[in-house]
């Protein structure tokens, strides 16, 4: 199956099919075991991104319809309460929420989603997915997918322990010899799951190669809850060609989000109107200002380095901004760095307006 940015609107021999997919649209929401998710996009839990200031960040910015938390071990949580604190915060204006837990032990992910729920999160969810050697190592993440009868155990134990809507996010399985989505997708809907979401990779392609659509298309044939698609959603079409050639219910945006924030809005604008709206240098200012500003203001742990980190994604495509990312990664604090931005913008935008006046 082909993404949009594998047969772009003028390539030379564009077939019907792709020219169908380009024209589809994701849905307006969905619902998961009662929560309506309105429009029906959902951002992925990222290590080490999705935390409560990137969180609102993209829900200020418009047309993502669920937030995930970072992935939280359920044991480190049960047992450290600093760990609650960093994870697991959210304000009211990031409803709705899930929290996305990772373990081994039936039990204990049993007593960690109570935890979640008393917190007040409005669903959540089991990881499946991290190819992370420190997390299979202990048999969580994507190291489950190879024992089905120990998924089914913390299946049963979390839905008999919650009565928020429950909700498991996998990879396709651990290999190209050992595929077991299927399996996995129909063991979680009798389970009582409220939806599944495929990461369609294995664990051991981590997240290089292509997804393989065709597997989210063959969980969505085998099962009646909603599925939830996500790999290689770069752009609006793509999300609009996943549903359109897969049936899935829902997408799912991870690490595209973290490098242009604007695909939420920019798939909402795209199923509304057929078009969408590319951000100019001024929003791109804007965008960098407001949420360093917010994670100046949070005073999370490692602000700092984020704002360095997410310099790099920000501005990507921005002309002459090697200058603006090495000043970044120079300075020692957070005000610091937003004076460097400021400095960078105000002149080349200062610069945009003296040439048209020009003109």
């Amino acid at each position: 199956m082909r993404k949009y940015w594998e047969t772009p609107a003028n390539a030379a021999g564009e077939d019907a099919r792709a020219r169908e997919e380009m024209t589809s649209r994701v849905p307006d929401s969905v619902s998961l075991g009662g929560v309506r998710i309105a429009p029906a996009t959902l951002l992925a839990p990222m290590s080490g991104i999705t935390d409560t200031v990137f969180r609102r960040f993209i829900r200020n910015l418009g047309g993502c319809g669920l937030i995930m938390t970072e992935f939280t071990s359920a044991d480190g949580m049960l047992r450290d309460k600093r760990m609650r604190g960093r994870y697991l915060h959210f304000y009211e204006d990031e409803h709705p929420i899930s929290a996305q837990l990772f373990g081994s032990d039936a039990q204990v992910m049993a007593e960690a989603a109570r935890m979640v729920e008393g917190l007040g999160f409005d669903l959540v969810d089991l990881n499946l997915v991290c190819p992370a050697k420190k997390v299979v190592k202990c048999n969580g993440g994507s190291g489950l997918l190879r024992d089905l009868p120990a998924i089914g155990r913390i299946f049963q134990a979390v839905r008999a322990a919650v009565k928020i809507p429950f909700t498991v996010k996998f990879r396709l399985g651990w290999s190209d010899d050992e595929i077991v989505c299927v399996e996995l997708a129909r063991l979680a809907e009798n389970c009582g799951l409220a939806a599944v979401a495929l990461h369609a990779r294995t664990r051991e392609q981590g997240y290089s190669g292509q997804a393989r659509w065709e597997w989210i298309a063959a969980v969505k044939n085998a099962v009646k809850i909603p599925v939830i698609g996500n790999g290689d959603i770069r752009m609006p079409e793509d999300a609009a060609a996943m549903v359109s050639t897969t049936g899935c219910d829902a997408v799912m945006i991870g690490r595209t989000a973290a490098s242009n924030p604007w695909i939420f809005r920019q798939i909402a604008q795209y199923t509304a109107t057929g078009a969408y709206t590319e951000p100019s240098e001024a929003d791109r200012y804007e965008m960098i200002r407001t949420y360093f500003q917010m994670l100046i203001e949070e005073e999370l742990p490692g602000a700092e380095g984020k704002m360095k980190q997410f310099c790099s994604w920000f501005t990507h495509g921005v002309a002459n901004s090697a200058g603006l990312r090495k000043a970044v990664y120079e300075s020692h604090s957070g005000p610091e760095i937003l004076a460097r931005v400021d400095e960078f913008f105000s002149t080349r935008l200062s610069r945009d307006v003296a040439c048209n006046v020009s003109d």
